[in-house]
């Protein structure tokens, strides 16, 4: 039986801001013309998220997996100073935020995983004008997270290629007739609503569904 696809696909992605592993605020803005790949996992230092992180600092390396430029964030419920020391001993090279009390999780709707045993480990991506476009939601195929942000990379861009030619019409049969492997992707869309303006909902996060 195929799984129901996650509430925020095809809808603008929330805005939030977290403290970041070096103390500062991040402030996330869907958009900008850059797709983004937003991954949550369960815990820092343990096997699986390490092996994830370090397999999405590999894929944005000059020669890694993502041939698209794409902005990545991790995010976990583990403290600063904890968050510090993962991407210190990792060379993470990218923004790895602390979502201490849950509320940008709450923000994206994301579950439990392993039967409630620990947090749920789910990548969202979210095209160039701010909208989730497709999740992928595994606890134990940490792997596979890279290879579904590089699929959804591929589908935007042929998606951009389409609409790039004269009177196309706003779905593309190419893309209709070669569908992603993975679960929870949103059929292109013409026409995308404008993300709307954050309001804070705490001191430690800021977030707007």
């Amino acid at each position: 039986m195929p799984s129901c696809p996650h509430p925020l696909i095809g809808k603008p992605a929330p805005i939030f801001s977290l403290p970041n592993y070096n103390g500062e605020m991040y402030h996330f803005m869907p958009g900008g013309g850059t797709p983004t790949a937003l991954f949550f996992y369960p815990s820092s230092g343990k096997f699986g998220c390490t092996q994830e992180a370090c397999a999405f600092r590999d894929a944005t390396a000059e020669k890694g997996l993502f041939k698209k430029k794409v902005n990545v964030i991790a995010i976990s419920a583990n403290p600063v100073a904890e968050q510090r020391k993962f991407v210190e001993e990792n060379k993470l090279t990218y923004p790895v935020l602390s979502d201490a009390k849950g509320e940008v999780r709450k923000a994206y709707h994301t579950s439990k995983g392993l039967l409630g045993l620990t947090d749920s480990r789910i990548t969202f991506v979210i095209d160039a004008r701010g909208v989730v476009r497709g999740t992928f939601d595994s606890v134990l195929k940490y792997s596979a997270h890279t290879s579904f942000v590089e699929s959804e990379l591929e589908r935007l861009e042929a998606e951009e290629a389409w609409h790039a030619l004269p009177d196309s019409p706003a779905v593309s049969p190419i893309l209709s007739a070669k569908p992603s492997p993975f679960l929870s992707l949103t059929p292109p869309t013409p026409k995308l609503s404008l993300v709307p303006k954050a309001t804070t909902t705490g001191q430690s996060a800021a977030v707007h569904g």
